[in-house]
């Protein structure tokens, strides 16, 4: 499947940052007293642009609360996040929800189609929403190059899981993101369409110079990445370069053995 090359991006783009992602000291608490439950302990990492970096951890380990974070969806409590060397951690909500509408994409689970609109409609909805110029042409190149060329015209409950994530990702490749992040994008998948979906994440960053922050169980899905960050309790616990599914599922055996406070 071979994906297009992006063209000119539009005036959102203010050149280049050195990193796409960069948290610093950053924590995150749910309830009180007795109650409350630390998701994030000043977790400090950086993320180079146009790389594919998967987070994984066991459940409760806060790598949801990460990513929330990470993409402005949630405020933390303390610290500093800054995505494409933009602070996120000041301003108004309206300018929160601008930023991420010119420079942030999403992939969730479970689609997020809106079942009245057609995959073509789907698509371009995010650029409606920031009231920029939807460029058609531009919609339909992406979702041939994902394989839905043929699909302008369905509505969701037309297409197969598969095909509903690569909705999701050609709606998040849309509007020109600097990072994409992606909650358990393959979850609901079978076997074949999450290597499909994987397969267009990691041609998202080659192709499109997109960086993409995946949270994942899966090992296999994990090794398309870059690299993968390790998350216990709400603390790094490493990061592995060039990762295998084996390599990975050995590494997450034995987290917790050496949680750091910074990667």
């Amino acid at each position: 499947m071979t994906m297009v090359r992006s063209g000119a991006r539009g005036d959102h783009d203010t050149g280049p940052a050195p990193e796409a992602l960069r948290l610093v000291k950053v924590t995150k608490t749910y309830g009180t007293g007795d109650g409350a439950v630390t998701a994030l302990d000043g977790v400090t990492l950086g993320l180079a642009r146009g790389t594919f970096t998967a987070v994984m951890g066991p459940s409760g380990s806060g790598k949801s609360t990460l990513l929330q974070c990470a993409a402005g969806l949630d405020r933390p409590d303390s610290g500093i996040v800054r995505v494409d060397g933009r602070e996120l951690t000041g301003g108004s909500e309206a300018e929160l929800t601008r930023f991420r509408r010119g420079r942030i994409g999403f992939v969730f689970q479970q689609y997020n189609l809106l079942e009245t609109l057609t995959v073509a409609q789907n698509t371009v909805l995010p650029l409606k929403l920031a009231g920029r110029r939807v460029d058609r042409g531009r919609a339909r190149e992406i979702l041939t190059a994902v394989g839905l060329g043929d699909r302008l015209g369905h509505r969701p409950d037309q297409l197969s899981g598969g095909q509903r994530q690569r909705v999701a990702i050609a709606r998040a490749l849309v509007t020109e993101p600097r990072v994409i992040f992606a909650d358990e994008p393959t979850g609901a998948l079978d076997t074949r369409s999450a290597r499909e979906v994987l397969t267009l994440l990691r041609q998202a960053v080659r192709v499109h110079g997109r960086t993409v922050v995946m949270v994942t169980h899966d090992p296999v899905a994990a090794s398309y990445a870059d690299s993968v960050l390790f998350l216990a309790d709400g603390r790094l616990a490493g990061r592995l370069q060039a990762p295998t599914a084996d390599a990975v599922a050995e590494r997450l055996a034995h987290l917790g053995d050496d949680v750091t406070a910074g990667v």
